[in-house]
């Protein structure tokens, strides 16, 4: 079971600065990292990886898997088996990094209910979903397959409580011809949007973009399990970090109200510590405000700038969200005064949402701030592992490391990339904690790890 509150707890009673963190000790979590034979990814002694999927294998639908893989969630399925969603960061003039073939001769073999933006029939959404079902027990791939179709550079999201993924389009375009890596790209429908994926669907689900959820760059997205409210990022220099209230929590596609956090007493706050005029201070809880957004699905790309116009703060780069028992996690990857990222908390209020919520509103506070000697950098994607440490992704320049961080600080390596300059995605962990899956986007891979986790 993941060990949210423990988490939590010490880091309460820590209260462990932003620098702190940053110069804590390169303390291995599980031992050394070993040298990979095979030149795909180092880890601790005594831990193993399967390559479960790679791009441009036949799946059992007869598409192609799609290149960049990203975010990712696992899900417990029937029989035992594991169902693993995930996304695929993928730009529509990729034709021959996409599901249908370079010439698309496999476009044919999924009906047009089902894709999303077909591209005027000569480039289509080359990104959304695919789905893995997983056996742990004999470590084996039994199945994979496209699950969202036509959607393009879907790159974080989020699992829901109630068994789904919400895939998020770091995007925003719209119809038209436009000129993509020299290949002129016709699109069909406008770009930007959330989507959700059923866990638990058998092939592409019908697309349906959840447009009260706003048209911006999405990046992630977390679900509060007691109110039902969606956290969503945006991966922009000048971002918001929104929040979405469901008209039916747990029924997105029912509408709902999109707001952006401010924080309280401090219009246009500035959370990335760029300069010293409006620093965030180390380890301050600051309460917090939402302010209503308008014309949420916009013809310009002016929302991120309409909510700072209105008091809402400012972000570096929205990217990473966990939940960890009242708790929201977020990642910015080039927040801090050297531009090497941040990681923040939300602490949720017990009235998140309602109208009495200003008697006791939420609050945020930084956790850790990356300075040149942190073993950290560029935080992505993150998650809250089995043992109680929070587990983040890398996007850097060079070798990109999966870094452990301990409530009090401690920032430790549990692999690293060094035999490419691909960034790691989609970090998480079987329901039972003992499997955590992990991509390597540029290679297009996806792996099992396998080890003894309990150790921790």
């Amino acid at each position: 079971m993941i060990d949210r509150r423990r988490f939590l707890q010490i880091l309460a009673a820590v209260a462990a600065t932003p620098a702190q963190a940053a110069v804590s000790n390169r303390a291995h979590g599980f031992g050394k990292l070993l040298a990979d034979k095979s030149r795909i990814i180092d880890l601790p002694v005594g831990f193993e990886y399967r390559i479960i999927a790679r791009m441009g294998e036949e799946m059992t639908d007869g598409l192609l898997v799609p290149a960049e893989a990203d975010g990712m969630a696992a899900f417990a399925g029937k029989n035992g088996r594991i169902n693993l969603v995930c996304n695929h960061e993928n730009s529509p003039g990729r034709q021959y990094r996409g599901p249908f073939g370079s010439k698309l001769e496999r476009l044919d073999r999924i009906l047009p209910k089902y894709i999303y933006d077909d591209g005027r029939g000569t480039t289509p959404g080359t990104g959304g979903t695919t789905t893995i079902i997983y056996d742990p027990v004999t470590g084996s791939k039994e199945g994979q397959f496209l699950s969202l179709a036509g959607t393009e550079f879907n790159c974080a999201g989020g699992a829901t409580p109630w068994g789904s993924w919400l895939s998020c389009e770091e995007t925003f375009s719209d119809p038209g011809r436009k000129i993509e890596s020299a290949v002129p790209v016709q699109r069909n429908k406008r770009h930007g949007y959330v989507f959700e994926v059923s866990a638990h669907a058998s092939g592409c689900i019908v697309p349906i973009a959840l447009k009260d959820m706003g048209r911006f760059e999405h990046e992630a997205a977390a679900v509060d399990p007691s109110s039902g409210i969606v956290f969503l990022t945006e991966d922009r220099h000048r971002s918001l970090f929104y929040r979405y209230l469901p008209n039916v929590p747990g029924q997105l596609h029912q509408g709902g109200r999109l707001q952006a956090l401010a924080v309280k007493g401090h219009p246009g706050f500035d959370t990335r510590n760029w300069n010293e005029k409006s620093s965030m201070p180390a380890d301050t809880w600051m309460d917090v405000e939402w302010l209503d957004l308008h014309d949420v699905d916009s013809d310009k790309n002016d929302l991120r700038l309409r909510g700072h116009d209105h008091g809402a703060a400012r972000f570096a780069r929205g990217e990473g969200l966990c939940v960890a028992d009242s708790s929201i996690f977020i990642t910015c990857t080039i927040g801090g005064p050297d531009r090497l990222g941040q990681i923040f908390e939300y602490r949720v209020s017990p009235l998140e949402g309602s109208d009495f919520e200003s008697t006791k509103p939420g609050q945020i506070r930084l956790v850790a701030e990356s300075t040149r000697d942190s073993v950290l950098r560029h935080a992505d994607n993150i998650t809250m592992s089995p043992w109680g440490d929070l587990l983040v992704c890398e996007d850097t320049a060079g070798h990109c490391g999966l870094v452990g961080l301990k409530p009090d600080g401690t920032q430790y390596y549990i692999a690293d990339n060094a035999y490419t300059d691909s960034e790691l995605a989609g970090v998480c962990f079987s329901p039972d904690g003992k499997t955590m899956f992990l991509n390597i986007q540029v290679q297009g891979l996806t792996l099992a790890i396998n080890g003894p986790w309990a150790t921790r």
